[in-house]
């Protein structure tokens, strides 16, 4: 690339940015308000290794903190009006007909038992019980790309009921204690009913093994493959005798012939092969959908296998339900990349609203550079259908 395309890239991803700041303004009501949330944005897009208050006030050029501590404090406006907002402006870009919904946790480790929610828990993000916070996030993945689009924090049962603690971190009179999978039932819901593009909801063993949030989804008529455990009970009618088995029984009877190699999607060495195989599940369906038990297999270790119970429309194939299963891991690298690059596991802030408000402008980066990647995606397959055979004759 020359100078020259050098210097129109980086002119329209700052006109690209400038639009995105536009989008969200409205949430903030004074001007120092905007400028500061501007602020907040940039530094979380610059190099600065720390996405902490002193560090992005350095970054833009301000002597003192304050304002960024203020921004995510005692100023006056709604995080979830900006998350709203930033869930929008990455549909606008990422929308897709055969788009997914991921649902997962992550932790943030801390010191001290201050920060709101923090407390001894198991954090999957350090694979052992730990002093943490935990945030129950949705995030939105199509062939344009992924992003995060929505986040809760979880809080504990002693935090809950402690109304001290509460106080201190103004936790809202409204929010009592809520399982992280009756959170993502809400989250999910309520995306949905947004009329969020979704084929699939998929999530891992914590969200899939909890009949509620399975029958809310069946409820509408949404498919979703989700993750269950090995050892999960399964009981249902064959020939008017009570079965009660587990996945890994159930499984572990298929011949041989039942398995196929199919793709789970393309990974940073190519394409993610595994061995699928379903079995249906006979419970009671809606018209037109039917419920399977999926298994993927190791190719290189047969004994390691992940369950997952999928529902779907009754023409979906095998192959359908691994594509989508393979979809869970976008998830995982947005937490990755916000993390490592945007430092969502940067936040200073002790109270409710300041966790939530961090997260949120997070996002918004994260959202930025989704909705870049995902217009040159856009661009490159619109250049490619221009120079198809096909293309060419309709032209012609």
């Amino acid at each position: 690339m020359s100078l020259s395309d050098w210097a129109v890239a980086i002119s329209d991803w700052r006109e690209a940015l400038e639009d995105m700041k536009g989008c969200l303004a409205p949430v903030f009501r004074r001007s120092e308000q905007r400028l500061s949330a501007g602020a907040f944005i940039d530094g979380l897009l610059s190099g600065v290794e720390r996405k902490t208050g002193w560090m992005l006030a350095e970054e833009a050029g301000f002597a003192q903190p304050s304002r960024i501590q203020s921004l995510l404090g005692r100023s006056v406006w709604s995080a979830d009006d900006l998350c709203s907002r930033v869930r929008h402006y990455a549909l606008e870009a990422l929308g897709d007909p055969d788009g997914v919904l991921v649902i997962d946790e992550t932790g943030f480790l801390k010191k001290g038992r201050h920060s709101v929610g923090v407390g001894r828990q198991y954090s999957g993000t350090a694979g052992r019980v730990e002093n943490c916070q935990i945030g129950v996030f949705a995030s939105y993945a199509s062939r344009w790309g992924h992003a995060l689009i929505e986040r809760g924090l979880y809080l504990p049962k002693a935090w809950a009921g402690d109304a001290e603690r509460r106080a201190k971190a103004h936790v809202p009179e409204e929010v009592g204690f809520a399982t992280k999978p009756a959170m993502a039932c809400e989250m999910i819901a309520r995306l949905l009913d947004e009329g969020t593009p979704c084929a699939f909801v998929l999530a891992d063993s914590v969200y899939g093994s909890d009949f509620r949030f399975r029958r809310m989804l069946e409820g509408r008529g949404q498919p979703y493959v989700l993750a269950v455990r090995s050892t999960h009970a399964l009981r249902f009618f064959e020939d008017w005798r009570l079965i009660q088995t587990d996945p890994r029984s159930m499984i572990a009877g298929l011949p041989p012939e039942a398995w196929q190699a199919l793709s789970a999607g393309e990974g940073a060495k190519g394409q993610r092969l595994y061995d699928w195989a379903r079995l249906p599940i006979r419970h009671e369906t809606a018209e037109g959908f039917s419920r399977w038990l999926l298994a993927r297999r190791s190719l290189r270790d047969p004994q390691a296998i992940t369950y997952y119970f999928a529902y779907a429309h009754t023409d979906a194939t095998l192959a359908d339900l691994a594509a989508a299963a393979g979809l869970r891991w976008t998830i995982e690298e947005c937490f990755l990349r916000a993390k490592d690059d945007l430092g969502l596991d940067h936040c200073e802030a002790r109270s409710w609203h300041g966790w939530h408000r961090h997260m949120s402008l997070v996002m918004a980066a994260a959202a930025f550079l989704a909705r870049i990647a995902a217009n040159q995606r856009r661009a490159a397959f619109g250049k490619q259908n221009e120079t198809s055979p096909e293309h060419q004759t309709t032209a012609a």
